[in-house]
């Protein structure tokens, strides 16, 4: 399959170029970027092609892998959906829920096939915890803490406006959200405190009745950053096993995902549909801390 690929930043560089130029069933046809320089050093980096113009790209190639700030990646992926493109989208979709939901129905007019890149959701031992998970059932609580240290001068992601802008809710909350969802369900209710250091303290209400708790950073003291998860419930406290795992083959898993889905399989699991619902939640987070109340989903 052809892919074209939007952006030029370092997760571009570091893990979608690399994964699309090794995949056996993939060519990597093209890069755009906002940067028509960068774009010209990562295609030759691989041998590809950089283009200068988005819908040209779009119109060489049979599939679209985007490595772009939100809301630039959000236009672009649902121009590729009505052109027909599959999509292998990041995290966040989109920062607003009517965008979002607007690519969602864009991907169903056009039958394509969508993946959104929730790293942890590609760790087989997560997915394998995860399917125990919701076999066993029974939960009534689970606790999130994801919380980092990337404003720093070794971290490339320190240099991202929107990540500067937004912070932990939208950058670290939808892996978060990646995990309880599946679990406990939709989200009916959220609640929200903003402290110092980018901290995000997030309360929800899932449909199933049980609550989650997320506390979420991208500027936390590097001596308090952590990342842990656990549910509890009738089957006791089960804690999500933390497993080391390569960026880039994960991504390699989600290409496999949208190949197989494009040729008739079953849709991913965080195809845009999730990646929707994990932006509603996010934007009623907002919208509870900016005005101190709980915000209901419908």
């Amino acid at each position: 399959m052809r892919f074209g690929l939007f952006g030029t930043g370092p997760w571009a560089h570091m893990v979608h170029s690399e994964a699309l130029a090794r995949h056996p069933e993939v060519e990597l046809a093209g890069v755009w970027g906002r940067n028509p320089a960068k774009a010209e050093e990562l295609a030759a980096k691989h041998g590809s092609r950089a283009y200068a113009d988005a819908d040209a790209l779009l119109a060489d190639v049979d599939a679209v892998a985007i490595a772009l700030p939100p809301d630039v990646q959000a236009p672009i992926a649902i121009r590729a959906a009505r052109a027909g493109r599959h999509l292998i989208l990041d995290k966040p979709v989109s920062l607003r829920t009517e965008e979002a939901s607007e690519l969602a129905s864009a991907v169903a007019d056009g039958d394509v096939a969508s993946v959104v890149f929730f790293t942890r959701r590609f760790v087989p031992e997560t997915e394998k915890f995860l399917a125990e998970a919701v076999a066993a059932g029974g939960w009534t609580e689970a606790r999130i803490d994801h919380l980092g240290s990337i404003f720093t001068p070794d971290n490339p992601f320190g240099a991202s406006a929107w990540r500067r802008e937004r912070g932990g809710l939208w950058d670290v909350g939808p892996h978060a959200l990646s995990l309880v969802l599946p679990v406990l369900g939709p989200v009916t209710e959220v609640t929200g405190l903003a402290g110092d250091h980018d901290l995000t303290a997030l309360v929800l209400r899932h449909e199933s009745g049980a609550i989650s708790r997320l506390t979420l950073s991208v500027d936390a003291p590097a001596a308090a950053a952590r990342q842990s998860a656990e549910f509890a419930g009738e089957a006791g406290v089960w804690p999500v096993p933390a497993v080391e795992f390569d960026a880039v083959e994960m991504f390699g898993r989600a290409i496999g995902q949208l190949l197989s889905a494009a040729a008739g399989g079953p849709a991913s699991a965080v195809d845009v549909r999730f990646g929707l619902r994990v932006t509603a939640v996010l934007a009623a987070a907002d919208e509870a801390i900016a005005q101190g109340r709980t915000v209901r989903l419908g």
